[in-house]
């Protein structure tokens, strides 16, 4: 069990150091164009997600999501309690990668986003992308596991664009971006509306997939 929550850590805080790292790179190299950014934003997102499932898949199963370890709690394919140390271990080291982010770039340490991200739009937009990605998951570990971490990643590149959220889909990474005032963030008080609508399409999301895909 340590060596898998350590994977969680790491993992997540890999995740959220991309996430914010390749935010604030694309930000400052984009002059002023938005599209540009999230471009820049997106791919390397995609790419690590992608290196993580490969790398840390076969020792914790790469979840590196709370909404992720939700579907598979329901599943009964991990407890109640070790579902909570994942947890835990993700959204720590969410919030690690996005501080060592902010040290990389000479950003303060600790510096809560004022980028509003609410109403329905946004929030049917997180629902789409967390009901999809859990879908994607529970899909291709039905018919073919070993294209999981290449689904995650091309969904996700997919989801930043499809959805009016940019899909977070996540909320380890939800909470951990509420921690930085950059191109990737969210202000604190936006955070528990997100949250709470990825929770619930998990749920929804495994409950339909688990129909639909058995024999």
């Amino acid at each position: 069990m340590q060596r898998k929550l350590l994977a969680e850590w790491i993992g997540t805080f890999s995740l959220l150091a991309t996430v914010i790292g390749s935010g604030i790179m694309a930000e400052r190299l984009a002059g002023g164009n938005i599209a540009i950014a999230l471009l820049g934003n997106t791919i390397p997102t995609g790419a690590i997600l992608v290196v993580l499932i490969l790398v840390f898949g076969p020792i914790s199963g790469a979840h590196l999501n709370p909404a992720v370890t939700l579907a598979f709690a329901i599943r009964r394919e991990i407890s109640v309690q070790n579902s909570v140390l994942y947890v835990t271990a993700q959204v720590v080291g969410g919030i690690s990668g996005v501080l060592v982010a902010h040290v990389m770039f000479d950003n303060p340490l600790i510096d809560p986003s004022a980028t509003a991200r609410t109403g329905i739009g946004q929030w049917v937009g997180e629902f789409v992308a967390t009901f999809g990605l859990v879908g994607t998951i529970l899909g291709c570990l039905k018919s073919r596991a070993e294209a999981v971490p290449y689904a995650v990643g091309l969904y996700i590149t997919a989801a930043y664009w499809f959805t009016s959220s940019t899909s977070f889909a996540n909320p380890a990474v939800t909470i951990a971006r509420g921690f930085s005032n950059t191109f990737a963030g969210i202000q604190p008080v936006d955070i528990a509306a997100f949250v709470g609508v990825q929770l619930l399409a998990a749920c929804l999301a495994t409950l339909f997939f688990n129909w639909l895909l058995r024999k």
